[in-house]
């Protein structure tokens, strides 16, 4: 009879003789799990890494990712439990051990970046995909807070500033300044100025990418192809923004000499970096939206 019942029961049903609080406890001891391997790795990036201005973007990403989990948090717990478990252990097992090689052989892209298939792999096995979709853009904007190879941004960011330079350089002769270049060295009056990877380097490129998709993802845009096109042109849009940066800072420096622009200055130029870049890409999402007038292009 009363065991006969439980037989007919609905799925709904069913999942409410599950003891309340025993998944909940299972996400509590994983999350101290996950706390216990990637806070040494936070520990680190703090010390080392966040203070530098090539990644001091570093905690904003993470406390906007932050923030995307915790915006989502109903829907997610709203989602009908589908485990993944292949896919789940099997990106679990691939995160532990990238996690390990990145640890103990201090590859800290390996390292961090394995954070993401943790992350990813929990969803599948406590929520399966329709979880997974739900939070994944918090998830994939965790990705730029993960510092680059040094390799990769060395490789990258040479040709950038001395393509920034050269612009830079270019526009104030034409205005009449007595500017000279060499690689990326400009002299403008009696002094000269070394063109630093944080002024014209990969890593605000990366960060003003980070700063448009954050945007995109906001205004919640439906069409694909917008979001595209408007993707890709934040990267001229970084490059454009560096060199109005770069070109402050030598105003600045033959305007009010050499320790104005490197002094107070030289910081207020990087937000003048993230503003201009900022108006950029409201300005291009104008044009787009304009250009896509009359489509279906948000709800």
């Amino acid at each position: 009879m009363a065991q006969g019942s439980t037989l007919t029961d609905s799925p709904a049903e069913q999942r409410t003789l599950v003891p309340p609080g025993l998944d909940w406890v299972a996400l509590g001891a994983l999350a101290v799990a996950f706390l216990a391997m990637y806070l040494p790795s936070y520990l680190m990036l703090a010390e080392r890494v966040w203070p530098t201005d090539e990644q001091g973007h570093g905690p904003i990403i993470l406390a906007v990712s932050i923030y995307l989990f915790y915006a989502k948090r109903k829907e997610l717990i709203a989602c009908e439990p589908r485990p993944a478990l292949l896919g789940g252990f099997a990106l679990l097992a691939l995160g532990v051990l990238l996690y390990a090689v990145g640890r103990s052989q201090f590859i800290m892209f390996f390292e961090l970046l394995s954070q993401q298939l943790v992350l990813i792999a929990l969803l599948l096995l406590f929520f399966g995909t329709r979880g997974l979709r739900v939070v994944w853009f918090a998830v994939f904007f965790l990705l730029f807070m993960v510092p680059l190879p040094g390799s990769v941004v060395s490789s990258i960011t040479g040709p950038l500033k001395s393509a920034v330079s050269a612009v830079a350089s270019t526009v104030l002769y034409q205005v009449g300044y007595p500017i000279g270049r060499a690689g990326v060295v400009l002299t403008v009056g009696p002094y000269q100025l070394l063109v630093a990877d944080a002024c014209a380097g990969l890593n605000s490129m990366f960060t003003l990418e980070a700063l448009g998709l954050l945007y995109m993802n906001l205004m919640n845009y439906k069409s694909a192809l917008r979001n595209v096109i408007l993707a890709t042109l934040i990267i001229p849009i970084s490059f454009v923004a560096n060199i109005v940066r770069v070109i402050i800072l030598v105003l600045v420096t033959y305007h009010l000499g050499d320790e104005a622009g490197q002094g107070f200055i030289h910081g207020f130029a990087g937000m003048v970096l993230f503003l201009v870049g900022l108006i950029l890409i409201l300005m291009v999402d104008k044009g787009l939206g304009l250009a896509f007038r009359g489509r279906s292009v948000r709800t």
